[in-house]
């Protein structure tokens, strides 16, 4: 067997996430479907470096399977690629070593979260951006972001539901831009690694933060306490995209 990676993109809008379930469209079950086709009917398994949730956009995803035989690059991607439904994109295929993993090795990964700040809301964001309504103050969300850098226990970012005991995060960037036009703004945080839903509860604070509903200097106090209620709402999912995972070389 050769084990390959491969880097993917996928518009969320129609998927109920990345991982195979009981119950609905997958990113994981369509591309498992491809791999079989491409495989004469044998079963392959593909390892996502994480999961995604339903609505949640990727532009840098990356998995690894093992496949029966070695296929040139570009031909292995493109089949993989053109036979992958439309909502599907493969970006990049290698092959690595057979103690590659995609989920266990990864050394950090960096999430982008687009909010639609525009009156009246724009309808073609309306899968790629959540859409925030209220005043926003941009500088208090940007003097707050600093406090989230470092290493911190970040159990008030954590949603309910998680079986992660260690919820103990390093959070290397963590910014705010705004585009030309003044109505999206696109938050980047990159760190080691983040916890359930702990990208849409940060947004969420930032925005009760940036509309005056929390104090500008909350997020020490917020961490410290270790506790979800003390952070704000958590943010829709289609604002959400897993950016980029990098691994050691």
């Amino acid at each position: 067997m050769t084990r390959y990676k491969a880097i993917i993109a996928y518009d969320g809008s129609r998927f109920n996430g990345f991982q195979k379930q009981p119950n609905g469209r997958t990113v994981q079950e369509e591309l498992e479907k491809t791999l079989k086709k491409m495989a004469n009917g044998e079963q392959i398994t593909i390892f996502g470096s994480g999961r995604t949730d339903a609505g949640v956009h990727a532009l840098g995803q990356v998995i690894h399977f093992d496949y029966p035989e070695e296929r040139p690059l570009e031909r292995m991607r493109f089949a993989l690629d053109t036979q992958s439904p439309e909502d599907i994109a493969v970006k990049t295929v290698e092959i690595v070593p057979e103690d590659f993993h995609a989920r266990y090795l990864v050394k950090e990964k960096t999430y982008q979260f687009r909010v639609d700040i525009g009156k009246p809301r724009s309808p073609f964001r309306r899968h790629y951006a959540s859409y925030f309504p209220y005043a926003l103050d941009l500088k208090k969300i940007q003097r707050a972001l600093p406090d989230l850098l470092g290493t911190h226990d970040f159990t008030s970012f954590c949603a309910s539901g998680s079986s992660v005991e260690d919820k103990v995060r390093t959070i290397y960037e963590a910014k705010l831009e705004v585009n030309e036009t003044g109505d999206e703004l696109l938050f980047t945080f990159r760190g080691n690694g983040f916890l359930y839903k702990m990208i849409r509860i940060l947004v969420g604070t930032l925005l009760k933060i940036g509309n005056g509903r929390l104090p500008e200097d909350s997020l020490p106090e917020i961490i410290a306490k270790k506790d979800r209620n003390a952070a704000g709402p958590t943010a829709h999912p289609e604002g959400l995209y897993l950016y980029e995972v990098v691994y050691d070389d």
